[in-house]
């Protein structure tokens, strides 16, 4: 850990340059810029909700579904887009990697910094769909930035494993597209849990990501405070995931320059 915090300190302009070039990168010869993380997931959670709840005639009885929607969308588009830059940053940064020596992790790193900036944004449609619905502002509110450190540090875990297993194995870019998509409907994003089978519900509620998609509308929708089953849910799989990500990662990072 001491190691850790220092070459955060030693290489945190690096870090800082990584993220602005993912900013740049994102955003060049964009017109809007960043305001389309404002205008995205507004627009996207829109199309969905006239989708689901009049095609599919899905409903959140005692809440608004707009608000149920976004409050999930919010919190996976994160993980997914995160997960994702990150299994491919390693592989991406070969160049870099083979004319300075820097730690290898800082790759993921940045991927998940960057799209977790991103986040932060999208909040402001977050909270405007809140507001427009009516479904209002509580103390609660204040325990929120507990689920999105424990989701960001559960995707930094993946994002670790992903970057080590995708030097090895580049089928792994096509395979966790179709793991993502599973991922997606596995948890219960559109629909209330409460409209499958118990036993299924019972299983489904070992997804990591119910556990924070969960823990926030606990908050945001209902009004209440979390449990302390929920507060060590979201804790157990953020860290649980990290340390194996990490694991993984040190174990394999010295093999990566002979798999370019």
């Amino acid at each position: 850990m001491k190691n850790l915090i220092i070459n955060l300190k030693k290489y945190s302009f690096l870090l800082k340059q990584l993220v602005m070039r993912d900013f740049k990168v994102k955003y060049k010869r964009s017109f809007l810029g960043v305001l389309w993380s404002l205008l995205y997931p507004l627009l996207m959670t829109a199309v969905m909700a006239v989708v689901f709840s009049n095609v599919f005639k899905f409903s959140t009885p005692g809440v608004s579904y707009l608000a149920y929607l976004i409050s999930g969308l919010t919190l996976f588009n994160y993980f997914s887009e995160a997960s994702n830059l990150a299994m491919s940053s390693v592989v991406a940064n070969f160049g870099l990697i083979n004319k300075v020596y820097m730690p290898k992790y800082i790759f993921p790193l940045s991927k998940a910094l960057f799209v977790g900036i991103n986040f932060l944004l999208s909040l402001i449609p977050l909270y405007l769909v809140i507001i427009f619905t009516g479904t209002g502002l509580n103390i609660y509110h204040l325990l929120l930035p507990y689920s999105y450190v424990c989701l960001f540090l559960f995707t930094l875990g993946m994002g670790f494993l992903l970057s080590s297993v995708a030097v090895f194995l580049r089928d792994m870019f096509y395979i966790y597209g179709i793991i993502i998509t599973i991922w997606t409907y596995l948890t219960p994003l559109m629909y209330d849990i409460n409209m499958i089978s118990p036993r299924l519900a019972f299983v489904m509620k070992f997804n990591p990501m119910y556990q924070y998609v969960n823990f926030a509308r606990t908050i945001i929708l209902y009004h209440n405070c979390p449990t302390a089953g929920q507060f060590a849910g979201c804790a157990v799989s953020a860290l649980a995931v990290l340390a194996l990500g990490t694991l993984v990662f040190k174990k394999t990072q010295d093999k990566f320059i002979y798999y370019v």
